[in-house]
């Protein structure tokens, strides 16, 4: 797991790829006195190179088919008359643009721009949106104002200019 991480970084360390390449060799030789031979196919072999493509080459992101792969099987699923695909594709494309250009401007109503997350993975930490009402954004104003320290210094601030206007 390590390996792909390093290599998939922005930022390359050639004294990094240097060291993966070799230790990838000896992971693989420890996979090899625990799985079959069956197993080790050529993709296998292949992550033995990917640290001195990685030096050749930079970094992965910049050459990594997976997102445009990804797209490009949303845009197939836009195919609704196989005769005329471009067609098809350009109609449900300008169809989603329009419709997730017209959801920014529903604030009441759930859309695919703006729902909650049904899997809250914790290693990312993900949020969730709620709106205040308006007596509860006064409170938390108020909180804020008078109980974070790193405000004091501004509250000290306008009352002295309050101060300085009434005399």
């Amino acid at each position: 797991m390590q390996v792909f991480h390093a290599i998939c970084s922005k930022a390359i360390v050639v004294e990094d790829m240097e060291r993966l390449e070799k230790s990838i060799v000896i992971t693989l030789c420890n996979l090899e006195k625990i799985f079959p031979p069956s197993f080790f196919t050529i993709m296998i072999h292949l992550v033995v190179h990917l640290a001195s493509e990685a030096k050749v080459a930079g970094p992965v992101h910049y050459r990594w088919m997976y997102p445009i792969e990804r797209y490009l099987l949303t845009l197939k699923k836009y195919v609704q008359t196989r005769s005329h695909p471009e067609g098809s594709i350009a109609e449900k494309y300008l169809a989603d643009e329009s419709m997730t250009f017209c959801s920014r401007f529903l604030y009441n109503v759930e859309t695919k721009s703006n729902r909650t997350e049904r899997y809250i993975d914790s290693y990312y930490c993900a949020s969730t949106h709620t709106s205040l009402t308006k007596l509860e954004h006064g409170q938390v104003h108020r909180y804020i104002i008078f109980n974070l320290n790193i405000v004091k210094i501004f509250r000290n601030l306008h009352i002295d200019d309050l101060k300085q206007r009434l005399v």
